[in-house]
């Protein structure tokens, strides 16, 4: 058992294991199930992920709210298309997180990864990573559990919620757990893994959680194309031998802290922010009409 990042990387050296596989038996300890059956139920997370990558990069429709929708199209046309500037494995990571929000938003099936509003960057940059690198499906199902581990972790010590901490909490912890995982897919040690956690979030510390009309649309959906690039260009940092001058452990107290110093009109309640404009306004008048 671990409780923190430190705990964390200090199992895998003494135990000479990945991240993934101390995940695997904390699950399987904790839950009382086997560790195939824990791997099981991690393997159907992984289909319902598959299933909304690839639906949402083929889809065009709108969300019933009319507010996104078919972005996930355009960069896929784009790619196609022409020869993206920050090179196509990261815009495809982006474009396939954008997939899986844009999926949530129309109402389909998505996993939540840690939450459903930040449900796009784990599985666009694993879908977009796993191919680049040859991995096989076991490598994508021990891509989530190394995810899960760091959420695991940033639950327990601080949030993963934008209601509670800000969309840092939310959508930062998404990306924290993202480029660990990205990291333990290329072949990086626990400690490489710990050190893109830290780069990540620090660079999502005080966002707010501002949902426009308080639908999980906007900003959100944009929010995890730049959390995907973000966990990708942090997992490269940290491969090549970068390391944060805050440990990880002290970045996510630190997320604590400035989550409980935000105001409430910062966390989700779709009082301030973006929410607050007037174009966030009018589009709430538009939605659900003068209250």
């Amino acid at each position: 058992m671990f409780r923190t990042i430190a705990e964390l990387v200090e199992l895998c050296s003494t135990e000479n294991k990945k991240i993934s596989q101390i995940m695997i038996e904390t699950e399987s300890e904790t839950s009382g199930k086997s560790q195939q059956e824990v791997i099981d139920m991690m393997e159907r997370n992984l289909d319902v992920m598959k299933e909304a990558v690839e639906r949402g990069i083929v889809e065009p429709d709108r969300s019933r709210s009319g507010l996104t929708g078919g972005d996930a199209v355009l960069l896929q046309t784009y790619m196609k298309e022409k020869e993206p500037l920050s090179g196509k494995l990261l815009l495809d990571a982006v474009s396939k997180s954008v997939a899986t929000n844009e999926v949530n938003a129309k109402m389909g099936t998505i996993c939540a990864t840690p939450t459903a509003g930040a449900c796009g960057i784990v599985p666009g940059t694993l879908f977009a990573v796993a191919p680049k690198l040859n991995a096989d499906r076991e490598q994508m199902v021990r891509y989530l559990f190394t995810a899960g581990a760091v959420g695991f972790v940033i639950a327990n010590n601080a949030f993963i919620s934008g209601a509670a901490g800000g969309c840092q909490a939310e959508v930062g912890s998404a990306t924290g757990m993202a480029a660990a995982a990205i990291v333990e897919m290329a072949g990086g040690s626990a400690e490489q893994s710990a050190q893109a956690v830290a780069i990540a979030l620090k660079n999502m510390l005080g966002l707010v959680c501002d949902p426009v009309a308080g639908l999980v649309e906007v900003p959100c959906v944009k929010r995890n194309a730049m959390g995907a690039a973000n966990a990708m260009v942090a997992a490269d940092m940290a491969l090549a031998g970068i390391r944060s001058a805050i440990p990880t452990d002290e970045v996510i107290e630190a997320m604590y802290r400035i989550g409980c110093a935000m105001p409430n009109t910062l966390k989700e309640t779709a009082l301030g922010g973006l929410a607050a404009t007037p174009t966030g306004r009018e589009l709430e008048r538009r939605i659900f009409g003068d209250a």
